[in-house]
């Protein structure tokens, strides 16, 4: 007789809350430094109705995503730690993007009853490793049961600006420098080559260049770890807009750009010498890595625009200058490389 397989169905609300909690509790560090300062302390954590958490500034962030088995993730593709480790990311992205450090995080799960305990335990040390990193708590979230074959993922983050004013979207001026800190088209690359159909590279020391960097694009798409530290960074040093690659370069400064009222007339040889390079092009051809380049979704990099001089010097996570904003032309504001708007356009959740 194997060992029973336990599911959602076979425990009550309460039991499965005692499961995942001691798990979501490990990866909380209250003590950890984050963005440069302390964390504002947690007044009443998970167990009550609400936690309550202090608010520093005085002014708090708020943004929540979510992720929906078989659209946003494949359970033949990414592990329950990963999908984990994907929800913190891209809800951390959206706070550093606004020029803060993330200071809670609540969870919702909604799932078939059938869905095994196991899953849901590596699920929640997922999100706890990716708290940790983060160094933010889960402070709470809900559970609930869904139809058969559903799995529903929910978070949202709360953030604090250390008493800065938030960066907008809206912030560019004509003269400012363009500038990303991170990747471009890592985790498009990998959903490619999975979508594909290429086998599980089998990693050795006489593996190709070629198995590396799918490897290596595939682990992105699956659990990415942007440069959340970076944001306020940027801010600090003067950033007049920014915002999270979510869904691909091209469409994401398009939003810069109609927001704030100019074009980002962006260099396609800045382009290239920075991101159209290994590992990138080991894991696909370049015209699909310079395709991923401009609309590759799910980087959760940080796009940004400075005035000339105020890009920050980092060397563990460098800015990337690729262009400058100008003033619109007949088109209005829009996204331009070498002065042409894109064929590619990038990820929406309706038009895939």
């Amino acid at each position: 007789m194997g060992e029973q397989v336990l599911r959602l169905r076979d425990l009550s609300e309460g039991e499965v809350l005692a499961r995942i909690f001691p798990i979501l509790s490990d990866g909380a560090d209250q003590d950890r430094p984050t963005g440069g300062r302390q964390r504002p302390p947690m007044l009443v954590g998970p167990g009550d109705d609400a936690a309550v958490l202090a608010a520093g500034s005085g002014s708090v962030i708020v943004t929540t995503d979510s992720m929906v088995r078989g659209k946003d993730w494949r359970d033949d593709w990414s592990s329950a730690h990963d999908v984990g480790v994907k929800l913190v990311a891209q809800n951390v992205a959206d706070i550093a993007a606004m020029g803060g450090v993330p200071t809670g995080l609540l969870v919702s799960l909604m799932a078939d009853p059938e869905l095994e305990i196991a899953w849901v335990e590596d699920f929640a040390r997922g999100i706890a490793d990716g708290a940790a990193d983060a160094g933010c708590p889960v402070v709470g979230g809900d559970l609930s049961s869904a139809p058969e074959g559903v799995v529903v993922l929910s978070m949202t983050a709360l953030g604090d600006l250390g008493g800065r004013a938030p960066v907008l979207r809206s912030g560019a001026r004509v003269g400012d420098v363009v500038a990303v800190c991170g990747s471009l088209g890592w985790s498009g690359a990998g959903l490619a080559t999975y979508a594909a159909g290429l086998a599980e590279p089998q990693l050795s020391r006489h593996s190709s260049a070629g198995d590396h960097g799918v490897s290596l694009a595939r682990w992105y798409h699956r659990s990415p770890r942007p440069p959340w530290e970076s944001g306020p960074v940027a801010a600090q040093a003067g950033a007049t807009s920014m915002l999270d690659i979510s869904d691909g370069l091209v469409r994401d400064g398009g939003r810069i750009a109609k927001a704030s009222g100019v074009t980002l007339d962006l260099s396609g040889e800045l382009l290239r010498e920075h991101f159209l390079c290994p590992p990138l092009t080991d894991a696909v051809d370049e015209d699909e890595a310079w395709r991923q380049i401009l609309s590759g979704g799910e980087e959760h990099s940080l796009l940004a625009t400075f005035p000339e001089g105020c890009v920050p010097a980092d060397e563990r996570a460098p800015w990337q200058i690729i262009g400058r904003c100008a003033a619109p032309g007949p088109d209005g504001p829009t996204l331009v490389v070498d002065g042409i708007r894109p064929e590619v356009s990038g990820w929406d959740h309706f038009h895939p």
